[in-house]
């Protein structure tokens, strides 16, 4: 696959996700459209969902309800698009949205794999490539960016990292959709800073690509070791997004963060 053709598959993919138009994230002017998860989107889209902005770098389309419609248009013809996603101006929409019930939830940027830099690396351990029963006893903390419980049956392919037969990082990938696995890697702490991460990230990226799917990456900005493993294993951002949500979903979520 070519870098276009990898974008031309996210572009389809998040169109499903926001109930839209694959070139509606391509125009110079911003796109609202009725609030809705369209059929094959990513599998954790969950409703419900106040609004849904996206932007490929281009304009914002905005997935938003009717209820909150002019809010949302508002705020986004109010800023400039890339402002949109960041404070002071987020607090604006924020404020509005809290007004309803509604609070800003989930910001992230996602990656794409650039084909010219992605590739299988070593990293001075002994790699293997995983497969889904070998993931039956993983679902532990160490490892809960790379697997997820509550979704074990959509991890489908990994790439471990081993010292002398123990396991010492681990990168999976989640079938979130029919066109794109989603990576997600961990190592162990004491065996950080080696290369380890970008290692297992970017072999999985190429193993995930020589089976016809697009691998994806997703980091929140200020996780500047996650975005630096995302750039050393060949993956460069493609686009960012950011959710509303009642604002009880945003409440629960906080009471379940651990310091």
């Amino acid at each position: 696959m070519t870098n276009q053709e990898i974008l031309q598959i996210a572009l389809e993919q998040s169109a499903r996700d926001l109930n839209c138009q694959a070139s509606d994230f391509l125009c110079s002017h911003h796109v609202i459209v009725k609030s809705g998860i369209g059929a094959g989107a990513r599998k954790y889209y969950k409703e419900p969902i106040a609004c849904n902005l996206v932007s490929y770098g281009n304009n914002i389309v905005a997935s938003v309800r009717d209820e909150y419609r002019e809010i949302v248009e508002e705020y986004i013809g109010k800023y400039e698009f890339y402002h949109c996603f960041e404070t002071p101006n987020m607090h604006w929409l924020n404020g509005k949205l809290s007004e309803q019930g509604q609070k800003i939830c989930f910001m992230a940027e996602y990656y794409l794999p650039d084909m010219g830099k992605v590739h299988a690396s070593t990293c001075g351990y002994e790699m293997k490539v995983l497969r889904q029963p070998d993931f039956a006893n993983l679902y532990q903390p160490e490892w809960s960016n790379a697997l997820c419980r509550d979704r074990k049956e959509l991890d489908v392919l990994g790439v471990g990292a081993y010292d002398r037969g123990k396991l010492i990082g681990l990168a999976g990938c989640s079938a979130d959709c029919d066109t794109m696995w989603q990576i997600g890697v961990d190592v162990l702490p004491e065996y950080r800073r080696q290369g380890i991460a970008a290692a297992l990230t970017g072999t999985l990226a190429t193993e995930i690509l020589e089976r016809g799917k697009v691998p994806f990456y997703c980091s929140a900005w200020s996780n500047i070791r996650s975005v630096r493993n995302a750039v050393k294993s060949g993956l460069i951002p493609a686009w960012v997004e950011m959710t509303a949500k009642p604002e009880g979903i945003v409440e629960e979520i906080n009471e379940k963060v651990c310091f």
